[in-house]
């Protein structure tokens, strides 16, 4: 009987442990996530499964908005998963463009930052254009994005609710960046993309 008794006591500390191990590893280092929208197309497709890296911008003490051990900050470029302004239960993932003390300026749907326009060839447009009827998506106004916030776009241009309608993303509700695609399912063709399993995301 004792001898049974310790196999079930490992047995049990070993799922303990592992259950441990997860939840830190889910806190602290990677998460999943599972893309719902199209707004980052092409880059993302709906029914994509990330693995998004919660260490680089630092680890968030749980219950609180501040973090500690920050390696980085996000730079323009990364694609982020972050804590919806005007509504943190919800995760949104987009493209940062500008960060802290950047000038972000949207001209017939070309992106300038600091009066430099951006070479953005993962974006698409899928509505016609017509330069005399411009829609405020496409054009915005020289705006400053204040400092530890960044301003965040979608890839799918024309079909992303990002920065351009809600303001900026601070930099204490980012959850990670986004690493690669894990898994991916094709709900319209009940199937798996198999060529996107694995694709790290740029």
């Amino acid at each position: 009987m004792k001898k049974e008794k310790s196999i079930y006591r490992e047995y049990i500390e070993a799922l303990v442990t592992a259950l441990v191990l997860a939840l830190i590893i889910r806190t602290f280092v990677v998460q999943a996530f599972k893309i719902p929208s199209g707004s980052m197309i092409p880059t993302l497709q709906i029914g994509d499964h990330i693995l998004v890296n919660k260490f680089i911008y630092g680890v968030q003490i749980p219950f609180t908005d501040k973090k500690i051990f920050v390696f980085n900050h996000p730079q323009r470029g990364d694609i982020v998963v972050f804590k919806f302004p005007q509504d943190p239960s919800r995760d949104f993932i987009k493209r940062v463009i500008a960060k802290g003390g950047d000038t972000v300026e949207i001209v017939n749907r070309e992106v300038y930052v600091n009066k430099k326009k951006l070479d953005e060839p993962y974006i698409q447009h899928t509505d016609s254009i017509d330069t005399k009827d411009m829609l405020p998506r496409d054009v915005m106004s020289p705006v400053t994005v204040p400092i530890n916030k960044i301003f965040v776009m979608g890839d799918n241009r024309d079909h992303s609710y990002d920065s351009r309608f809600w303001g900026f993303v601070d930099l204490s509700a980012v959850r990670g960046e986004a690493l690669f695609v894990y898994w991916s399912w094709d709900k319209d063709k009940t199937s798996v993309r198999f060529r996107r399993i694995g694709r790290t995301i740029k």
